[in-house]
């Protein structure tokens, strides 16, 4: 059987391969401490629950809209009005089935052939494979620990050609947790502006973040790059909804209108019962997000604290998310080599920052709990001792 070309030019997900290793190692009883998830450990709230119940009560079972539930679409555009400051009406939004799929309608419905994408590295593993599926070309712009991971305007419009159609910016950050401040932000959409290109910000993180650390939407800097932005958003992480496969896509309306074609021939609707759970979500308390924010937030001192104890490890302190991006280049190991062989001899399950496009790194997730971060980071200690 010949498959398509494209086939071929997209590598799997190591994340998920990794996290399937240790979870089949799990079942053959092994002690496996796994940080290779990226997904909160808590349940999902019981009113979200609650909601979603009730929708299936009350028969909503039935094929949706394919942009989404009326109602859903009115809470999230209040949403991006009121915290995030940004003007969407609701039919400047599509509901999609999770966050990475609002971005891979975006890439379908705006990348053609010749057209490039700027991606600063580390990057979310998927945004370059989304961006070669579209039949684009993805510029990535390699950033470091001296500048907390974050690309500088300076890079970013060295990194624009003629070709240059759009940019991505991932705040908080998936995997180094790092925060755009507003100042950066500000810098950064000047340059977009100049340029007139498109950026797609991926918020996903943006209700666990620590230390005072404001999330801003790059859209909200100016008018002028508010018509430039697209952004793409989701309930899986904040709300501990990862299954429930809620996302959405909020911008331009001809793009948002192009987004809702694509779909209506893909997955049509979204699951109808489970977007009543997310406008409870949306509209009911929010002391549950506080809550697990506060959970991570000692978690993330704890793992930050011991693995930067580690004579061979540096990390930066991450503003958001719950990952940790530790520099491993002092090993002499590369990360592929480290995570394979940490996990075979202390089963211990990190992901190799290769998949990221940082070889030098590893990442780990503090979404676990306390006792398997402690056990955790005593294998890491004695681990990385072996290697120097």
């Amino acid at each position: 059987m010949k498959l398509a070309e494209r086939v071929s030019q997209v590598t799997p997900s190591i994340t998920l391969a990794i996290s399937a290793k240790a979870k089949a190692m799990k079942s053959e009883g092994i002690d496996v401490c796994s940080f290779s998830a990226g997904e909160p450990d808590f349940d999902t709230p019981a009113h979200i629950k609650a909601a979603a119940e009730k929708a299936l009560e009350e028969g909503k079972t039935k094929y949706g809209p394919a942009a989404g539930e009326a109602q859903l679409r009115q809470a999230i555009a209040k949403k991006l009005r009121t915290e995030n400051r940004l003007d969407y009406e609701p039919e400047n939004v599509i509901v999609t089935n999770g966050g990475k799929h609002s971005l891979f309608n975006l890439m379908l419905a705006l990348i053609e052939p010749g057209d490039e994408v700027i991606i600063p590295a580390p990057y979310w593993l998927s945004y370059p494979e989304m961006v070669t599926l579209a039949g684009g070309t993805s510029v990535i712009v390699q950033t470091d620990e001296s500048t907390s991971y974050k690309i500088t305007p300076e890079q970013l419009k060295a990194a624009i050609t003629p070709k240059t159609k759009l940019f991505i910016i991932n705040s908080p950050s998936n995997p180094t947790g790092m925060v755009y401040t507003p100042a950066e932000l500000k810098a950064l959409a000047d340059i977009i502006v100049e340029a007139d290109i498109l950026v797609v910000s991926d918020e996903i993180y943006e209700k666990i973040i620590y230390d005072g650390t404001k999330q801003v939407s790059i859209g909200s800097v100016s008018d002028e790059v508010f018509v430039r932005t697209i952004i793409s958003n989701g309930f899986a992480k904040g709300y501990s909804m990862t299954g429930w496969r809620l996302g959405y896509l909020a911008g331009p309306l001809d793009l948002i209108k192009a987004t809702i074609t694509i779909q209506s021939h893909s997955t049509s609707n979204i699951c109808t019962f489970a977007q009543f759970g997310a406008v409870a979500a949306l509209e009911g308390p929010q002391d549950c997000v506080e809550e697990m924010r506060r959970a991570f937030a000692k978690r993330r001192e704890v793992m930050y604290e011991r693995l930067n104890a580690i004579p061979g490890l540096s990390c930066p302190k991450p503003d958001g998310a719950f990952y940790l991006l530790p520099d491993i280049s002092k090993t002499g190991l590369k990360s592929l080599e480290f995570c394979d062989a940490f996990l075979q001899e202390h089963q211990v399950a990190v992901i190799p920052g290769i998949a990221f496009g940082s070889d030098n790194t590893i990442r780990l997730s503090y979404a676990t709990d306390m006792a398997t971060i402690e056990k955790g980071m005593d294998r890491l200690e004695k681990f990385v001792k072996s290697q120097l």
